[in-house]
């Protein structure tokens, strides 16, 4: 398959407000681009630029108004909710900056249970050597509020890894976490991206972290305004700046 992910004019309008106080408020005005198996694409741009919604609509999780996005060559945009349910348990991951794990599991259940929801059950050696991997070794009975930040984020990556999707979504991975945690969590992004069939698609406000991708794309008012190659941090932050 020649992409993981293709996006073809999506667009995305939210309605607050009735009568006189409604207000429509175009989001994402017609956004297209192409992710390929083995490739981290991270999408930057000013807050309010669109950027979580576009991720989240990629995902499945967010309908849009227009467009079409595909997964694995299978239609997201207008699948029924089975359909939706289906595809994001085949074949997509997601890392959320809140991480999104369930309190009342432990680290090794909440690795666990994507993939087995999915009817795909993780073998204990599997289970161990994927904590191992992330650094929790010893840690995998805890339950999420005996864990750090940093060590919450790495059960999240594990889950990802233990599910193996074809494709993860991560928004702002590193946004809750201090400068040595989210080093580490972006070289396990990385690693996964780097596996001949994984993708990985990630919003960042962290321009150091999108200079990990092999390409940026810069997001703005709902339209992506640039591609770039393997950037640097001040490339990126100049190109941002012209965009403006």
């Amino acid at each position: 398959m020649a992409f993981s992910v293709v996006v073809k004019d999506v667009q995305k309008t939210f309605v607050t407000g009735r009568g006189r106080a409604k207000r429509t408020t175009p989001v994402l005005r017609g956004v297209s681009l192409s992710v390929r198996p083995k490739e981290m694409v991270a999408i930057v741009g000013p807050s309010g630029s669109g950027k979580s919604t576009l991720l989240y609509c990629m995902s499945g999780l967010e309908a849009v108004d227009g467009g079409s996005i595909e997964v694995m060559g299978q239609q997201v945009a207008d699948a029924s909710r089975n359909a939706l349910s289906r595809i994001r348990r085949q074949h997509v991951g997601f890392i959320f900056q809140s991480y999104n794990l369930l309190p009342s599991l432990s680290a090794r259940e909440n690795v666990a249970l994507p993939a087995r929801l999915a009817g795909r059950p993780v073998s204990d050696a599997r289970l161990n050597e994927t904590l191992e991997r992330v650094g929790l070794a010893g840690r995998e009975r805890n339950r999420p509020q005996d864990l750090s930040g940093g060590e919450q984020q790495r059960v999240a990556i594990a889950r990802v890894l233990a599910s193996a999707p074809d494709v993860v979504f991560a928004d702002e991975p590193t946004g809750a976490l201090d400068t040595k945690n989210g080093r580490e969590v972006l070289g396990m992004l990385r690693d996964i991206a780097d596996e001949p069939s994984r993708s990985v698609v990630m919003v960042t406000h962290d321009l150091e972290a999108a200079s990990m991708a092999d390409r940026v794309l810069i997001l703005r008012d709902g339209l992506i305004l640039r591609e770039m190659g393997r950037s640097s941090s001040k490339e990126i932050l100049d190109a941002m700046e012209a965009a403006a």
